[in-house]
């Protein structure tokens, strides 16, 4: 109990900081009402007519008529997809008006395992921004199909479910439920026994199966692709994450459930996933999807609500943020209404960092433990020749599986095309959108190459390359030739990890990226331009997908259909194994 909070309330000490003359919008009651926040310390003290909590030494903010909201919370977000480093990522976010974020540091674990994600979120700590720790279920999160550098499993959960920021178990995938993953259900176990949320990763997850995974103690879920998957979702009593971010916008159809179905969007909000840095800089965060959710018809306290306290509700955490009420965090942010919706000014912690849209402060970055540096540790540098697919030199022609990327999503589709050989090496095929990808092990564990065929990127000269492979950060490569793959392979190495474009075995482009190969210390504003030219020149050699480096970076992902390819191999989701891409030959 905080006596001199209580004491601002009962006007016995005055407030550190008070927002008055502004309209506060309450998500409990679902009203608009004059009145102001009045805070001390971190945390609210009183709400409405504080004017008896100011005194001669109190902070006063006028908001001048504006709009009083609690801070934006978004449920399931991996900040490393901005590829900022996550103090770099606390700015950017907070002049958007996230004040909180629940977050699971996948990917660092995949790379540097629970040592490095304690590392960042040490580096966290010291930020305006709230961040909740979502303990990663497992890593590697395909074991047999993948190398990672990081591993995680039901001992390593155990402990880090004991962290006071730990708030749940995260990207609980329906497949390995359903196939009864001994080490997952035990980790399952685990957080049901600590009364923390399990967090669900149910792509096309229907019927008696999603049944299962709700059963078992899966809460979430932010996998909807369809009104359908969403109605299925809040029927079964499972927290129904809206997702709009940067790879996956799934928004505008689950918001049908509301304005279609008439369904009570308590067991709803809206998260954003993955996050391009481009998109935080020039769209925005939270405050972008309550723009779109307005613009399809739902209500603005509806919206607030939705990422706000029903996202606080989703990890049982209402009686610490999520609403401007007594002795929640002092999270508010001063905005325009919902006519033309922006954030004018931030508070996150009591603190002002964000006035008349610009940070009051910048978050300076830090010097990194070790752990999350010089992490790519290929077994020998890579030829041309290691990404060649052979057959028979005599063959003619191959007949080969290939996988296609959706443009809107990166899931996958498999095509049937015929290539043509020659003198026993599958070529690619421009003109029929055919061309190669693998996947390096970058660890220094095995020196695997994985090879397939892939399409849908449209990439017509070069060679692009990431150190960016969900979810084991190998490095990926497509090409049009050999040559200029293994360059780019080459390349990333020497610069300790990053993404590259290469053409005419010529560096075209290059972004460093040298914290754990995902990360950089750049902030939002100079990293966005930096992506914005490297994907102009990626589109310059052909490429239709708007952001190539972040779609390719899911091509890795073995735990989402139809097809994919690791250090491993070429993988049949479904099937989870390894296949070959070769159907035939023709003489």
């Amino acid at each position: 109990m905080n006596k001199n909070l209580i004491n601002v309330t009962k006007g016995i000490e005055k407030a550190e900081l008070a927002i008055t003359n502004g309209k506060i919008v309450n998500v409990y009651s679902k009203e608009i009402y004059n009145g102001g926040v009045a805070v001390y310390g971190d945390k609210i003290a009183a709400i409405g007519d504080i004017d008896y909590t100011i005194g001669p030494n109190t902070k006063v903010i006028d908001a001048k008529g504006k709009y009083l909201l609690p801070g934006f919370i978004d449920g399931h977000i991996h900040p490393e997809s901005t590829n900022l480093s996550i103090r770099q990522f606390a700015e950017i976010v907070l002049t958007h008006g996230t004040t909180v974020i629940m977050a699971d540091m996948h990917e660092v674990g995949v790379v540097g395992g629970i040592s490095a994600i304690d590392s960042v979120l040490k580096e966290a700590e010291n930020t305006p921004l709230k961040t909740y720790f979502v303990v990663p279920s497992h890593v590697p999160f395909s074991p047999n199909l993948e190398t990672s550098g990081g591993h995680i499993d039901s001992k390593i959960v155990k402990e880090a479910l004991k962290r006071p920021d730990a708030v749940g178990l995260s990207e609980i995938v329906s497949a390995y439920v359903l196939s009864g993953s001994t080490d997952l259900m035990s980790s399952i176990d685990l957080t049901i026994k600590a009364k923390k949320s399990l967090q669900g990763h149910m792509p096309e997850t229907l019927g008696p199966e999603l049944q299962t995974c709700i059963a078992s103690g899966i809460m979430t879920d932010h996998e909807s692709l369809s009104t359908q998957d969403a109605l299925e979702r809040i029927r079964l009593g499972c927290h129904l994450m809206m997702r709009e971010g940067s790879v996956a916008h799934n928004l505008v159809d689950c918001l049908k459930v509301i304005t279609e179905h008439n369904i009570d969007s308590t067991m709803c909000s809206i998260v954003t996933d993955d996050l391009h840095t481009t998109d935080a800089v020039e769209k925005g965060h939270l405050d972008e999807s309550i723009r779109i959710a307005l613009s399809n018809g739902i209500d603005f306290i509806t919206a607030v609500q939705m990422v706000t306290l029903n996202a606080a509700r989703a990890f049982n955490l209402d009686r610490e943020i999520g609403s401007l009420t007594p002795g929640r965090r002092a999270d508010i942010n001063i905005t325009t209404g919902p006519e033309k919706f922006s954030i004018e000014s931030v508070i996150a912690g009591g603190k002002l960092v964000v006035e008349n849209t610009k940070l009051v402060e910048r978050i300076s970055a830090v010097q990194h433990d070790p752990s999350l540096l010089n992490t790519i540790k290929l077994k020998r540098k890579v030829t041309a020749e290691d990404f060649i697919i052979t057959v028979d030199n005599k063959a003619k022609f191959a007949n080969v599986k290939a996988m296609r990327t959706l443009e809107y999503i990166p899931i996958t589709i498999g095509q049937d095309v015929k290539l043509p050989v020659s003198d026993g090496i599958i070529q690619s095929d421009t003109n029929q959108d055919v061309i190669y990808i693998s996947q390096v092990e970058r660890y220094g564990k095995n020196g695997n190459i994985g090879k397939a065929f892939m399409a849908g990127f449209n990439l017509k000269t070069g060679a692009i390359a990431s150190t960016i492979g969900h979810d084991n950060h190998n490095i990926i490569v497509l090409g049009t030739n050999h040559g200029d793959m293994a360059l780019a392979v080459n390349r990333l190495a020497e610069i300790g990890g990053g993404q590259i474009v290469v053409n005419d075995n010529n560096i075209v482009y290059e972004i460093p990226l040298p914290i754990l190969g995902l990360l950089s210390d750049k902030d939002a504003w100079s990293l966005s331009e930096d992506k914005k030219t490297i994907n102009a020149l990626t589109h310059s050699f052909g490429c239709t997908i708007g952001y190539p480096f972040m779609f390719l970076s899911f091509i890795s992902l073995a735990a989402i259909p139809q097809y994919a390819v690791t250090d491993h191999g070429f993988i049949d989701v479904a099937q989870q194994k390894v296949i070959d891409p070769i159907i035939g030959i023709e003489y």
